[in-house]
């Protein structure tokens, strides 16, 4: 029986809901899953769906730093002696393991570790088909793995994984070339990687997010109050300064409305400073991050989903957010902007709005027009909620993932 290990940098994580929503559906069809996370969980808040996870989750040490190329004699001599204990272990269950190492020359020691451990487990639990979520330092772990155990592996792209000043593309081209198969969460990303990446990247394949959309009740935005809500981490390609923006415009212009801003981040500071400079206080209120069940009910209690989304200085870009795609399915229209696969799925004045990146006075004519227009939000979330059921429902969406993994 195929038994999968999902391999993930954290877990839970608060902003990754669309890895629980895949756990579960795969767990629902009846598929074994073991998930492995490189890191503890650093977030204050989690979604409720997490307690519905059966998966074991299994937590990879990392007692050591530095580049395998190094001397062991650099590292500490409790660190060395781990590192070298679990290359012992590994060897003991593949015997050809010492011909295998050579292929992880020039990655970080603390990957290789990770790797041999997470082989060993591989071994030891019989597992079938390892599958990493984001291009980063979990394929880097799941790659070493795969072939150290010689199981197959995928892994799904995002955004920061593949947009950001920081990628190292002749690492990714390995990842793409070693893998059975990539999945991607777009059209526009698949695009990317492959006028990027060339041949190599003819395996890339589309998967959008799915959800779960039985959880997810539709209602009718045609009677709320005048309320504006933005559901994200306070960071620059988020695009929270261009709302606050916006919002002053609304109130320049006479508009009756309030804002609430759902997380937490890094700019939160700068942020509360601009609203407190703008004179916004009463009408615009950074509530910091919230339980997803208490996210839902603020999405459906406002006339519009704001998500100003921009690409930062250092490339970096939102790929598929997953609140976006359950405002939709709930019932409240939004406004977003044209960066990455958005617009595959707000078609602008079919399923919502679609503005220019960094454009405030845009974005507050086109608050002002889903605030004040009760039909065309119920137009366009009528729209959307269909759109969400046919091309973003997980159960057809995680099936099709199961299938790559055969």
């Amino acid at each position: 029986m195929m038994r999968v290990g999902y391999v993930v940098k954290r877990y839970p994580r608060y902003s990754e809901t669309f890895v629980v929503n895949e756990i579960l559906d795969h767990e629902k069809a009846g598929l074994n899953i073991d998930i492995f996370a490189l890191r503890p969980p650093c977030d204050s808040h989690f979604q409720n769906c997490i307690s519905q996870v059966r998966a074991s989750v299994t937590y990879i040490r990392k007692p050591i730093q530095g580049r395998v190329s190094e001397s062991l004699n650099s590292l500490s001599p409790t660190a060395a002696s781990y590192f070298w204990a679990e290359l012992q272990e590994l060897g003991k269950l593949v015997p050809d393991f010492w011909s295998k190492l050579s292929m992880a020359q020039g990655e970080a020691a603390s990957t290789v570790y990770q790797a041999a451990w997470l082989a060993r487990e591989v071994k030891l639990r019989e597992i079938t088909h390892l599958h990493a979520h984001f291009g980063s330092v979990s394929t880097s772990v799941t790659r070493l793995a795969s072939h150290f155990a010689d199981v197959p592996y995928t892994f799904t792209t995002h955004a920061k994984d593949i947009f950001h000043e920081s990628v190292d593309s002749d690492d990714m081209i390995r990842k793409i070339r070693d893998a059975s198969t990539v999945v991607t969460v777009s059209h526009y990303n698949q695009q990317y990687l492959q006028q990027t990446y060339g041949k190599v990247a003819d395996k890339v394949q589309k998967i959008y997010n799915g959800l779960n959309l039985s959880q997810l009740n539709y209602q009718s935005p045609k009677h709320r109050p005048c309320r504006i809500i933005s559901v994200g981490r306070l960071v620059e390609k988020k695009g929270t300064s261009v709302l606050i923006d916006a919002c002053s415009l609304l109130k320049q212009w006479g508009c009756e409305f309030h804002c609430q801003i759902v997380g937490t981040g890094d700019l939160e500071t700068e942020l509360k400073q601009k609203i407190k400079a703008l004179k916004l206080d009463n009408c615009v209120k950074i509530i910091g991050p919230r339980p997803q069940n208490e996210v839902f009910k603020l999405i459906q209690e406002s006339a519009v989903f704001a998500a100003p989304y921009i690409i930062g200085k250092d490339g970096n870009r939102d790929g598929l957010p997953t609140v976006l795609l359950e405002a939709m399915a709930l019932g409240t229209p939004c406004i977003g902007t044209d960066v990455t696969g958005i617009p595959e799925m707000i078609k602008h004045e079919e399923t919502g709005l679609i503005i220019p990146q960094n454009n405030a006075e845009d974005l507050a004519m086109a608050l002002r027009t889903l605030l004040t227009s009760e039909n065309m939000r119920v137009q366009l979330a009528e729209k959307a909620r269909k759109l969400m059921e046919t091309e973003f429902n997980i159960e057809q969406n995680s099936a099709t993932l199961r299938k790559l993994f055969q």
